[in-house]
């Protein structure tokens, strides 16, 4: 089996992958847990009916619409809008003589570069709010990086969007990440999120916690913004960055990337919860946890992008772990967490190596992990860095340690530890609770900047800090 995924001949048919249920009552109660941070009101995906001339694709029985096909060429320019429709908030209002609540969606597609260099379509969502913004300036602009999502087409954080909770028997996908959404516009502050590249769009498998690729992608979604027809926002609106978990590695890598990729972005905050910033950290930390599909979804999207790895990799799997690399390339959180729960990537390999010893004795799987490490350049702008001392999925220590690299460099950082008891080893609570318990204080912090309030770093303090 070849580790590369193309998606014209990998996912052009219908799964019907049922995955494992292990660990059942533990994951049951983690998904109720995930289920209460997008407490919304929900709709349940219903398929559209297929065009007979030309067949969608099909993922977990969930049909992608065909706006999610790529045409076959793209404009070269970075940020260029491709194509807009109309698109439904699942949790949204219209009332008469007052339009839509929270405000009025536009599904969208743009164009980024991936780190091969090459230009990929990349497709999301902006919202222009109701809310009257009544800070300083034009209105702003928030690009939200979600968090994990997972690797199937149908996780797309634009489709969550549309619909907040989706459960057909063979995935399961939760809109979490609606909830900051919502609360960003309340604010009146126009938001834009990106579905990352890979996500969503049909060409191609999503290249999960992919450095540049996720920061091309963010960029690139405030350009594109700017374009979406009825839009407020302008070149000279504020833009501020909200990311937690995948989505803090994504705004932490474009704060870092937009000075030499980005400089039309006005970039003025950039909030970065619980980062993965060290990817061989990180890995331990999964390894084994209720989010262990993550592993895999890492694989795949290395692989993907460097082709080269795929032999390496290939050669270290056995049965086993192929089979979940390929049933986790559509897989959404919810899925992984029911499919792959607790699974140890030892339990995957001929010779019962972890990942994490394989990438130590592997130079080149060694090499594209190490060019994934966010820290090592200045963050542009303002930097909240937010991760839970409880932390144990993506660990506090290696997120700490991005602040502290940071303020080394000079960059203009808030750290922030958020104290809570630990809520169980391994069980994702100790990942999740932080985002809850902090997620006022950044909107409310990243909103502070988009209004045009300066901040201090509080850099002096990081060697007492926990």
């Amino acid at each position: 089996m070849t580790m590369t995924h193309h998606r014209t001949t990998h996912h052009r048919t219908t799964h019907h992958r049922t995955t494992g249920r292990v660990h059942l009552g533990r994951t049951a109660r983690l998904l109720a847990a995930a289920l209460a941070t997008g407490a919304v009101v929900v709709t349940l995906t219903v398929a559209p009916a297929q065009a007979a001339d030309d067949p969608p694709e099909v993922s977990r029985r969930v049909t992608i619409p065909s706006f999610y096909d790529p045409p076959g060429t793209l404009p070269s320019r970075d940020g260029t809008l491709v194509r807009s429709e109309p698109l439904r908030l699942g949790a949204g209002l219209t009332l008469p003589g007052v339009g839509s609540l929270p405000g009025t969606a536009t599904r969208l597609m743009y164009t980024t570069t991936d780190s091969t260099g090459h230009t990929a379509a990349v497709t999301g969502a902006y919202i222009e709010p109701a809310a009257r913004w009544s800070g300083g300036g034009t209105r702003p602009l928030a690009v939200v990086a979600p968090g994990t999502m997972g690797q199937g087409d149908q996780c797309a954080p634009s489709l969550a969007l549309e619909h907040p909770l989706t459960f057909n028997g063979e995935t399961v996908s939760v809109g979490y990440e609606d909830v900051a959404v919502y609360r960003l516009l309340a604010q009146g502050v126009a938001v834009v999120v990106t579905d990352y590249v890979g996500l969503g769009t049909t060409d191609r498998l999503h290249t999960y916690v992919n450095r540049v690729d996720e920061a091309h992608a963010v960029l690139d979604a405030a350009r594109a913004a700017r374009q979406v027809p009825g839009a407020s926002v302008t070149s000279s609106s504020r833009v501020g960055l909200y990311g937690y978990s995948q989505g803090g590695g994504a705004t932490a890598a474009a704060a870092e990337l937009r000075t030499t990729y980005a400089l039309d972005v006005n970039l003025v905050g950039s909030y970065v919860g619980a980062p993965p910033a060290d990817l061989v950290a990180t890995a331990k930390g999964i390894d084994g946890s209720a989010l262990a599909g993550a592993l895999g979804w890492t694989l795949n999207g290395l692989v993907q992008a460097y082709p080269a790895l795929g032999p390496v990799v290939d050669g270290h799997l056995d049965a086993k772990g192929r089979a979940a690399l390929a049933d986790l390339a559509t897989a959404c959180t919810g899925d992984a967490v029911f499919g792959h729960g607790f699974e140890r990537t030892s339990s995957w390999t001929s010779d019962g190596e972890s990942l994490s010893q394989i990438i130590a004795k592997e130079p080149a799987v060694q090499a594209v992990v190490a060019a994934q490490k966010i820290g090592d350049r200045t963050p542009y702008g303002a930097v909240r860095v937010a991760t839970g001392t409880q932390d144990d999925i993506v660990p506090h220590a290696q997120a700490r340690q991005l602040a502290v690299s940071w303020c080394a460099r000079g960059g203009d950082v808030t750290y922030v530890p958020v104290i809570l008891p630990n809520l169980g080893d391994k069980l994702l609570t100790n990942h999740l609770a932080p985002l809850l318990a902090d997620q006022g204080d950044a909107v409310a912090w990243l909103t502070k900047r988009l209004s045009g309030s300066s901040t201090s770093s509080n850099c002096w303090s990081m060697p007492i800090q926990p």
